[in-house]
C-alpha cells in the first residue's frame, strides 16, 4: 500500500477503534472478543483500503462488516456451545464502577438475546442508527428491522424480568 494510504488508514483505526470497540462489547458481552471482532474488522478493511473513495462511507461499510463477523462467529460457535444456569462474568470494562446494577443486569440481558436481535438492538438504541441505517447494514429490509426490533426486545423483557422502558428511564 502506498504511504499516503497507509497514513489515511492509520488515522482511521487511531480515530474510530474505541467506538467500533464499544459496539463490539455491545454485541458480544466480552471484551476480549470484542478486541477480536474489531481486529478481524479492520483486517477486512484494510484489504480494502486502496479502493476506499468515500471516507464518508468508511465507518458505516466497517460497523457493517464487524456486526457481520459477529454473527457470523456466532453462527459457528453455536454448535459448540453449552447452556448453563450461571451467566459468566463478561470482564470488566473500563470505569466498571461507575455503572449501574441496572446497566449490568441490561448488559447480562442483553448477552441472553439471539445475536441478530442483539446485532439490531445494539445498532438502534446504543449506535442511535435508524431502522433504515440498520436495515443497510445488516443487508435485511426495512420491515426485517422493525421485526427483529419487536422480537429483540420482547427477548429482551423475558430475560429481565420488567419493561426495558423502566430500565431507559433510569
Amino acid at each position: 500500500m502506498k504511504p499516503a494510504l497507509e497514513r489515511q488508514f492509520e488515522e482511521f483505526v487511531a480515530a474510530r477503534s474505541r467506538p467500533l470497540l464499544r459496539t463490539a462489547y455491545l454485541l458480544c458481552g466480552d471484551w476480549h472478543l470484542a478486541e477480536d471482532l474489531v481486529q478481524t474488522a479492520l483486517a477486512k478493511l484494510y484489504a480494502v483500503w486502496h479502493r476506499v473513495h468515500d471516507t464518508e462511507s468508511v465507518e458505516a461499510y466497517t460497523r457493517r462488516v464487524l456486526v457481520r463477523v459477529y454473527v457470523d462467529t456466532r453462527r459457528k460457535r453455536s454448535s459448540q456451545e453449552l447452556p448453563s444456569a450461571d451467566i459468566p462474568d463478561p470482564g470488566v470494562p473500563p470505569g466498571a464502577g461507575e455503572d449501574s446494577a441496572r446497566r449490568l443486569a441490561l448488559l447480562a440481558a442483553l448477552a441472553r438475546v439471539t445475536p441478530v436481535y442483539r446485532a439490531v438492538l445494539v445498532l438502534r438504541f446504543w449506535e442511535d442508527q435508524s431502522v433504515e441505517e440498520t436495515a443497510a447494514l445488516l443487508g435485511k429490509s426495512s420491515a426485517a428491522v422493525r421485526s427483529a426490533t419487536t422480537r429483540g426486545l420482547e427477548q429482551l423483557r423475558r430475560v429481565l424480568g420488567e419493561s426495558v422502558h423502566d430500565i431507559a428511564r433510569a
